[in-house]
């Protein structure tokens, strides 16, 4: 068998829309194999046509050749992609929070014994075997390197390890010979993503081939062994990695050279000169793994105020404190106004938006289209888009229309309608409308917490170079959140530097980078 899975030709139209067009590419039994390209480029369709999902059949289905083993398979189904065996490790996670791990690594393939009911009644009363079934789990996830007792339930558990039991799922199935990794290190800490990585390179060894979904191009040069970019459809290059580069990879994907995004000088002057706006006093958010413990920091009218740190250090509790989902103390005060930490919704009523770092979970709903998204805050918190007609209030249908056309057309969301919903929408496409939510607001402040995690290059050049326009044009007031301490320097006027729940140092973006070494160890001490 020379490859485990072949695609020819495979073509998909979304109406008159071409997002796929004559895709081909084949993968060899143990290759690690890179899937790469913008947010939108067609890596979410072909995977989709590759799992026989129902999104796809209802839109006219594809035209193509898809072989598994050297075999013709027309699957409709993702269970006929997972008989043949072929599983996928998703980006947002597919467990089952009140089962136990046990119960969700063998869902659906549970091990039973027969009774004397069964045997009179059919299967359907069989007894699970417990004992095999936490024997077998226990296996796949010694595999992975996971030390947690089987019993623990999903709730709760770090995202980390909630990547990990759906690794140790996939492992756990018969007879597999590709597994799909859909962005599989965008949740992890950076020792977390060294250890999937390794396991990836042992699976691998083990004659299992891995579809590699990322956008993070230095883990690609380390573990994949070939990979294809895609671009608006179309397939760009397939190459050896050993014939490429970053920076390479990088062009193909966006279409054009990227530039290195200029470090802000900082502005001091400028910066103190203008009213103090933001000011946080000794808050303390009792989020679980981000806790804030007394940070305390000032922050300018019309500046980018950027807020990095380790994981779990505090950084992103301090915008769920804010916004009032988290048991929280301390003083803060917006614009002259102090926010109400116990009463939720009390910082979007004061002129605060904000972009989640959980989009899914909390910033979008994904079963509603584009433009009710968009739309839905400023609605349901400031009354807009709606007519007046007596005491009845009508939705503006016109002035929505135009709003959503205008905010897609600004930020670039790649969809083929604004009538889309937007649980079908890319993630780096979801992000975007995130912030067109946020923006919709005419927020004062504006809160940006993982803007650009889990998304493309391109995608992460234009909110990058959005947040800055917003500052220089509008004199719009930002905080930004962010594990990507190259990005926050990138765009950043000062950037506190949160250790142990506490601001280390609130440092220029061009300090030294000794000085953010040290302030991330807690060696430099301000508040």
């Amino acid at each position: 068998m020379e490859y485990v899975l072949e695609l020819n030709g495979i073509h998909k139209e979304y109406g008159e829309n071409v997002v796929l067009d004559e895709v081909s590419l084949n993968i060899k039994p143990g290759e690690i194999y890179a899937l790469l390209g913008e947010n939108g480029a067609g890596k979410s369709t072909l995977m989709n046509i590759l799992f026989g999902m129902t999104v796809i059949h209802e839109t006219g289905g594809y035209q193509g050749e898809i072989k598994v083993a050297g075999e013709e398979v027309h699957f409709t189904k993702p269970n006929d992609a997972l008989k043949a065996g072929i599983g996928m490790v998703h980006q947002e996670f597919m467990l089952i929070p009140g089962f136990d791990i046990v119960e969700n690594i063998k869902l659906g393939r549970e091990d039973t014994t027969p009774t004397i009911l069964s045997r009179i009644f059919g299967k359907n009363l069989e007894r699970l075997n417990r004992e095999k079934m936490v024997e077998d789990s226990r296996k796949s996830l010694d595999a992975i390197g996971l030390s947690i007792e089987e019993h623990v339930r999903v709730a709760g558990l770090p995202v980390g390890y909630m990547q990990f039991v759906e690794i140790a799922r996939e492992i756990d199935k018969e007879n597999i010979k590709l597994l799909v990794f859909d962005e599989p290190t965008a949740v992890l800490t950076e020792s977390e993503a060294d250890q999937l990585l390794s396991i990836m390179k042992t699976i691998a060894s083990k004659g299992i081939a891995i579809i590699f979904i990322t956008h993070r191009l230095l883990e690609v040069m380390e573990v994949a062994d070939r990979m294809t970019v895609l671009r608006d459809g179309q397939v760009v290059a397939s190459k050896a990695i050993a014939d490429t580069s970053v920076t390479e990879i990088a062009e193909m994907m966006v279409g054009r050279k990227v530039a290195d995004i200029a470090v802000v000088e900082g502005e001091a002057a400028a910066r103190d000169s203008a009213p103090v706006v933001v000011k946080v006093d000794n808050l303390r958010v009792e989020m679980p793994g981000e806790r804030v413990r007394g940070a305390s920091f000032d922050i300018h009218e019309g500046e980018i105020f950027g807020i990095g740190g380790l994981a779990g250090q505090g950084k992103v509790g301090i915008a769920n404190g804010f916004a009032g989902l988290y048991s929280s103390s301390g003083e803060v005060e917006i614009f002259g106004e102090k926010l109400n930490l116990s009463k939720l919704g009390d910082a979007l009523r004061k002129g605060v938006a904000f972009v989640s770092e959980d989009r899914r979970g909390v910033g979008l709903l994904l079963e509603e289209s584009i433009s009710h998204n968009i739309m839905f805050r400023a609605m349901t918190v400031k009354r807009s888009f709606l007519r007046r007609y007596g005491p009845l209030r009508m939705l503006h249908s016109k002035r929505m229309r135009r709003h959503a056309k205008e905010m897609i057309k600004t930020l670039d969301i790649r969809c083929y309608s604004r009538r889309q919903k937007v649980g079908t929408l890319s993630g780096g496409n979801q992000q975007k409308v995130c912030l067109a939510a946020a923006l919709t607001m005419n927020p004062r402040l504006l809160i940006v917490s993982e803007p650009t995690r889990g998304i493309d290059i391109g995608a992460k050049e234009l909110i990058l170079n959005y947040l800055t326009k917003l500052r220089k044009e509008e004199g719009l007031t930002i905080i930004m959140i962010s594990s990507e301490l190259a990005e926050l320097r990138s765009i950043c006027d000062r950037i506190a530097i949160i250790s142990e729940g506490k601001v280390s140092d609130i440092l220029l973006p061009n300090a030294p980078d000794a000085d953010f070494g040290l302030a991330m160890s807690a060696v430099v001490k301000k508040g």
